[in-house]
């Protein structure tokens, strides 16, 4: 298992943004084991564990110390034309789904203002890792409460709308890499007004899927 602290640890299917390079969202340039470490400084510093979608979510809001550029940027007229589309997967056990994005050679990304860091409780993953074997053996999850399992580099210092794709990925299931929470119809369509605007920013041929 990749590196952990006293409350936090990170999981493997953030380790993507580190280490796949068709990954689509913020691409991390910086030690796993000082990522970690400076997110254990900045709690406790005082930044709080912020409610997300659901119980066993939690977001820290933190300064973007890694570099990061933005994750996803607004469609306009000037890079509509740049768009592409087709079926991607983050893990070969789960379903492909249909995803559009931006080539990051394409186009210039300014650097994002925080990082949502988003946490799943240890417990939710242990359920997670047993639903679908091939995320990896339970028993191998640190100690610690809160594994992170995505990093979203953005200019907002609070929570955005998931894109829509995974709200239904999250409600088939977590035989089929979701976290079993229903759809919510409120959060979709808000989801689906915010994401209609923006597009992932890729640094390859085709996304590994949010």
């Amino acid at each position: 298992m990749a590196a952990a602290g006293e409350v936090f640890f990170l999981d493997e299917f953030a380790i993507r943004q580190w280490d796949d390079p068709s990954y689509s969202g913020a691409r991390i340039s910086y030690s796993k084991d000082g990522f970690v470490q400076k997110l254990h400084e900045f709690h406790a510093q005082g930044a709080n564990l912020v409610d997300g979608y659901a119980p066993f979510c939690k977001h820290v809001f933190v300064p973007n110390f890694v570099g990061a550029k933005l994750g996803a940027v607004p469609i306009n007229d000037a890079n509509r034309h740049l768009l592409q589309c087709g079926y991607s997967r983050r893990r070969p056990e789960e379903l492909p789904v249909l995803t559009r994005w931006f080539p990051a050679d394409e186009l210039e990304v300014p650097e994002a203002k925080f990082l949502d860091v988003i946490l799943y409780s240890r417990e939710q993953l242990v359920q997670e890792y047993e639903a679908m074997p091939g995320k990896g053996d339970p028993a191998s999850l640190p100690a610690a409460p809160w594994g992170i399992i995505s990093i979203k580099a953005q200019d907002e210092d609070h929570e955005t709308p998931m894109q829509p794709i995974t709200i239904m990925r999250n409600a088939l299931g977590r035989d089929e890499g979701g976290s079993g929470v229903k759809l919510e119809r409120e959060a979709y369509q808000a989801s689906a007004a915010y994401w209609a605007e923006r597009a992932a920013v890729v640094a390859g041929k085709q996304p590994s899927g949010e």
